[in-house]
């Protein structure tokens, strides 16, 4: 409760702005950019099927989800950010990450985005993630790797501000390689492949250069499954769940 109730609060004063500079409020196209990059690799797994986001926020990326998936599920620990979810129509509910309010075998895709590096016990958050999947189905979590311009620029910059009075360095982060992924990864889970996110993007503001709003997009798209992947300032693995157990 120590770690969840500081996060929890952090995340409820963030949902007051959360949304100012995205879609369709994104000046420059970089969240477009970066949403639409996520929300192609879970269709790929996802479509037709029942997906869980742990992290929904505010339901942006839910409801976009909402739109291919079987059924679609989020949950959240800001009850703010949730708020903004349900006026969205989504099935949403409050909860951790690292204890999950749903029975085994729940779904057949769990997905995180920008959640997982702000958890402490993320080997228990993944364990979590595949109790809740069906055998067969997949686990895509998404984790800040410092192997990246994002990274460099993240640990070593100033940290940006979410409020008038918050940085984002008051809430807890950590960045982890991507070849990491098999050492806290559930043993139930088989490794799929990597996709890469924001890989030749170095910082939101490169959008704003001449063509890069039409050329970054399709160079990150092209990029996202190759090996380049371990370079992304987002990486996102995805874990099958062993259909024997």
């Amino acid at each position: 409760m120590a770690t969840l109730d500081p996060t929890r609060a952090y995340y409820d004063e963030f949902a007051k702005g959360y949304e100012a500079r995205r879609r369709p409020n994104d000046p420059d196209g970089y969240h477009a950019l970066i949403d639409d990059l996520e929300i192609g690799i879970v269709e790929r797994f996802g479509r037709d099927k029942d997906v869980l986001e742990c992290g929904c926020g505010t339901g942006l990326l839910l409801e976009r989800i909402n739109g291919f998936a079987r059924t679609a599920e989020g949950i959240d620990l800001s009850p703010r950010m949730l708020d903004q979810a349900k006026v969205r129509g989504l099935r949403v509910r409050e909860g951790s990450v690292t204890n999950l309010p749903y029975d085994d075998e729940s779904f057949d895709v769990v997905c995180s985005f920008k959640v997982l590096a702000h958890v402490p016990e993320i080997g228990r958050a993944l364990a979590e993630m595949a109790r809740v999947t069906r055998r067969g189905g997949f686990v895509l979590a998404e984790i800040y790797n410092p192997w990246s311009f994002r990274g460099l620029i993240k640990r070593f910059g100033p940290a940006g501000k979410i409020s008038r009075f918050t940085k984002e360095d008051a809430v807890y982060t950590r960045f982890d390689a991507p070849w990491v992924v098999p050492r806290i990864m559930p043993p139930s889970c088989s490794f799929v492949r990597g996709f890469g996110v924001r890989i030749v993007t170095p910082t939101a503001s490169a959008m704003k250069l001449p063509f890069a709003r039409t050329i970054l997009p399709r160079v990150e798209r092209w990029l996202s499954p190759t090996p380049l992947a371990n370079f992304g300032g987002f990486y996102v693995a995805a874990m099958q769940k062993r259909t024997s157990l």
